[in-house]
């Protein structure tokens, strides 16, 4: 692939937010939105299939456990206050029409993105992610609740240490096809060597709230740009059934099956997502 890849860091009010930006500065402004405890690489190459289009592709880490350096003490990290970290690392980068893109706990941050403001959001591409009520989902809620306390979340953090129990039912297993142990290993490493992010993690986890989530569904179809909803037809997660009653809570949105993959489709089936981007990308207005 001939796109162009750089690491760089942007300083918002929250704290510095690192990210892998791929092709042209003058391209469209593709801004994903990842998950709880993963990092940038969970997209795959997709970034990269999108520069080689002429996007601007731009995979942030955000500060959801998988960030390397804690966030200020002061910083809302509540689902909404990460909504407003995007909208800062928007403003700072002065990104306009941007197709934004969220996959599982990150659909959820894009759905209260767009809840607070939308007026850069010129397109959105949700991928098995939480929505209505399913935040988080039935297999992870005790994970979820065991992670507002750090001290627990480290026990259980630590244990993460060894693949075959990170990659079981346990762990991650479940939400992809398959696994490289070096790049899971990269996405627990920060929240078991370093206390501060764990405190992060708390932070967020408390003002996790089902019914807060739910609220926001009744106002998505104020949102007039296009939507492609792209889900994963195996997700023992997030069904399809859940894909298609939240595309069906935006005016202008499309369901898209994609079979033999699971929560994380960019994993599962990169080419096919990017494929899937970049068609609603340059659809016409």
């Amino acid at each position: 692939m001939g796109a162009r890849t750089t690491y760089r860091e942007a300083e918002l009010f929250a704290g510095p937010i690192t990210y892998r930006q791929c092709g042209p500065d003058d391209g469209r402004p593709v801004v994903f939105v990842h998950g709880f405890l993963v990092d940038e690489t969970m997209w795959a190459d997709v970034p990269e299939r999108l520069g080689d289009q002429g996007f601007r592709a731009i995979a942030p880490t955000w500060p959801l456990g998988s960030h390397r350096t804690a966030m200020k003490p002061d910083a809302d990290l509540s689902p909404r206050g990460i909504a407003r970290v995007v909208l800062s690392f928007l403003d700072e980068l002065d990104l306009q029409d941007v197709v934004l893109v969220g996959n599982d706990t990150g659909g959820a941050v894009c759905q209260f993105l767009l809840d607070t403001d939308a007026s850069r959001i010129g397109a959105v591409v949700l991928s098995n992610c939480d929505a209505f009520t399913t935040f988080p989902p039935a297999q992870f809620k005790a994970v979820f609740s065991a992670g507002k306390h750090p001290w627990l979340a480290g026990l259980i953090l630590k244990s993460m240490r060894w693949p075959a129990l990170r990659h079981s039912p346990l762990g991650i297993g479940p939400l992809a096809k398959t696994f490289n142990p070096d790049q899971t290993a990269g996405w627990f490493a920060p929240s078991i060597g370093n206390p501060a992010i764990r405190q992060d993690i708390a932070r967020f986890l408390r003002h996790v709230s089902p019914a807060e989530l739910d609220g926001v569904s009744t106002r998505l179809d104020q949102f007039e740009g296009p939507v492609a909803v792209v889900w994963g037809e195996d997700d023992r997660a997030f069904p399809p059934k859940l894909g298609q009653r939240l595309a069906a809570a935006f005016r202008d949105a499309r369901f898209v099956a994609v079979p033999d993959a699971r929560t994380l489709l960019s994993l599962d089936a990169p080419a096919r997502f990017a494929t899937e981007i970049a068609k609603l990308a340059t659809r016409p207005a």
